[in-house]
């Protein structure tokens, strides 16, 4: 029996656990390679274990653009392309404003924004003809809880970025490099 992903090749951007991992479980079951990210390196290579001879883990702190290219250039020398893209890496730190501190501000933006952009952007030479990218948000951008209103403002941005790339990709009758 073939899979929907045979072939394939992804990268799943903190695929180590929750979210990110269930993806993984399921492109492989599919059939595909499946490069899945993380900044603990125990933590995906035990994710790698787990999903078999398929998955490759590379460590990578999507906030980080020296690690976003170390992780693209693994991908492109094992597989020479990306045919779906997850950008799944996120974190939250629950605080009120008048709480948060500037650590927990950068920290926040720096994965859940910069490291988005950023991930697709140096992706996008290794995007396949009609590749797939997918952006991991949260009803937090529309509807925050107390204490998650950064949060919420990182996963508004993404939602905007997604928004204002796929229109201007549209008018451009591009659709960008994919």
């Amino acid at each position: 029996m073939s899979g929907l992903l045979d072939g394939k090749v992804a990268v799943v951007t903190g695929g180590a656990s929750g979210i990110g991992l269930a993806i993984a479980r399921r492109f492989v079951a599919e059939g595909a390679q499946v490069f899945i990210t993380g900044r603990r390196q125990a933590a995906i290579d035990a994710a790698a274990a787990e999903l078999g001879p398929r998955a490759v883990s590379v460590r990578c702190d999507v906030g980080n653009l020296a690690d976003l290219d170390a992780l693209y250039e693994v991908v492109a020398q094992r597989s020479g392309r990306i045919d779906v893209l997850v950008a799944n890496a996120g974190g939250a730190v629950p605080a009120v404003l008048g709480d948060i501190t500037e650590e927990q501000f950068d920290a926040m933006f720096a994965t859940n924004v910069k490291g988005a952009v950023f991930g697709v952007q140096k992706a996008m030479p290794l995007l396949a003809r009609g590749a797939s990218v997918i952006l991991i948000g949260s009803s937090t951008s529309t509807r925050p809880d107390r204490g998650m209103e950064v949060y919420g403002a990182t996963k508004a941005a993404l939602r905007n970025f997604a928004r204002s790339w796929t229109l201007n990709a549209r008018e451009n009758g591009s659709g960008s490099t994919c």
